[in-house]
């Protein structure tokens, strides 16, 4: 998309504006302007020229300006609904009061650890999180992404059985460090940096060819409860409870990556709990800090964390478990449970998912199938130009909402959990607007 050119302000004009925008004073129409302006050139110049050309939206100068609950202004004042939701970030929206209040409370004591003395905040989120996270996982090991939590498991996998390989699934998305990307099968993310470890890829869903692929060299399986960036794929009803069975049978340890699907998401704290099926490891990521700090945390069981003891310090992260983190992390899970974000989860996304039903029997020439579970929604169009030019208009109707990574026909909605449910029907009515606008570019394209 070509933009037009920025304007340059002097230096001490744009940094007036960013005081104020970091201070949270108003700003005029002028400061706006002068923000958005030294954004878009600072991005272009600085960062990485492709990135305005690669907005989904199609609007290369809008910018963030604050967020609240389950909605979001731009620089210009423009207000949108967010059924994006940072990609499984914000599942508590933005600011949520009570996880701001233990940051800023956090902050006045302690920032980053000292890395010597004990950190009392670490102990006590690890205490917490135990108690809300199924079967035996007990222990934590604190990072601050959901990329930084596979690679944790993967090196505790290894550490535990004495073998080097694992097998993923086709489309499955676990990160992009080298660790995380060499049980990512995307050939786009790859290719670039093969050869990568000597990993297996096999069919989400399909027990017997992970019974199949197994070898005297697998340390683990790992895996998606519902894939996020495939499309929002939910697996047939026995596929967990299969695939536990298998991995304990054949000695091999089984994870899931539930950076997407934990914390409420899909209608449970953590989606494995739907299926009644506990992991050796699990990785978690973008909405356990609140939506506030970021933070990864990479738990596992008893057994699994005796292979840590010989030498703690084997994998360590400098900045895992910071006090600041774990407080916001402490506070999200209180308002998840109390607040019973799961349960809204679960009834918010049944309603969403029938409308959009309806939305699809109306539409069948642009709409494929509905699908997922909760609030982690997946809506397939026939054609990826649809599902992107669907987006498109979207935003252009104050809508957040995106395509998913490895299949751009399907389009994610996973906004903050207690966003309530006549929000979600205002969404869904402009949706319809726009579907019917495109309809007869569908059938425009197809004489």
């Amino acid at each position: 998309m070509e933009l037009t050119p920025p304007k340059h302000h002097p230096e001490h004009v744009i940094a007036d504006a960013f005081i104020k925008l970091g201070s949270n004073q108003d700003l005029t129409a002028e400061d706006r302007m002068i923000l958005t302006d030294a954004t878009v050139t600072g991005l272009h110049d600085h960062v990485n020229p492709a990135l305005a050309k690669w907005r989904k939206s199609g609007d290369a100068r809008a910018c963030e300006w604050k967020g609240s609950g389950w909605t979001l202004w731009d620089l210009a004042g423009n207000e949108y609904i967010d059924c994006l939701g940072g990609y499984g970030v914000f599942n508590f929206g933005h600011l949520h009061p009570r996880i701001v209040q233990a940051v800023q409370d956090g902050l006045m004591r302690m920032g980053i650890h000292s890395q010597e003395l004990l950190n009392p905040w670490q102990a006590r989120f690890a205490a917490k999180f135990s108690e809300i996270t199924p079967g035996d996982l007990q222990y934590c090991f604190f990072s601050n992404s959901g990329t930084e939590s596979v690679e944790a498991a993967l090196k505790f996998a290894m550490m535990k059985t004495g073998k080097r390989k694992f097998i993923g699934t086709i489309n499955g998305y676990h990160g992009k460090t080298l660790g995380a990307l060499s049980v990512t099968f995307r050939d786009v993310f790859r290719s670039p940096f093969e050869p990568l470890r000597d990993n297996h890829a096999i069919p989400f869903g399909d027990a017997d060819a992970l019974a199949a692929a197994i070898t005297d060299e697998t340390a683990a399986f790992i895996v998606e409860p519902i894939q996020g960036e495939a499309g929002i794929i939910v697996p047939p009803e026995d596929y967990l409870q299969r695939i536990r069975e298998i991995t304990h049978e054949r000695g091999v340890l089984l994870i899931f990556d539930e950076v997407q699907t934990g914390m409420g998401r899909t209608g449970f704290d953590f989606a494995c709990e739907r299926y009644d099926v506990t992991p050796d490891l699990m990785c978690i990521g973008k909405s356990i800090g609140g939506g506030i700090i970021p933070m990864g945390v990479t738990t596992g069981t008893a057994s699994v964390w005796e292979a840590l003891e010989p030498n703690p310090f084997i994998h360590s992260n400098t900045f895992g478990g910071n006090p600041l983190a774990c407080a916001a992390g402490l506070a999200a899970i209180e308002v998840l449970l109390e607040e019973q974000l799961a349960a809204k989860a679960e009834a918010t996304g049944e309603h969403t998912m029938a409308r959009l039903r309806e939305l699809k029997s109306d539409f069948p020439e642009l709409l494929r199938e509905v699908r997922g579970l909760g609030l982690m929604i997946g809506l397939e169009f026939h054609d990826a130009d649809m599902g992107k030019a669907a987006a498109k208009a979207l935003f252009a109707e104050h809508v957040l909402v995106a395509h998913t990574l490895n299949n751009p026909r399907a389009m994610r909605i996973e906004p903050p959990l207690a966003i309530p449910i006549e929000v979600m029907d205002d969404m869904l009515s402009r949706f319809r607007g726009v579907l019917e606008a495109l309809r007869p570019v569908k059938i425009a394209a197809s004489v």
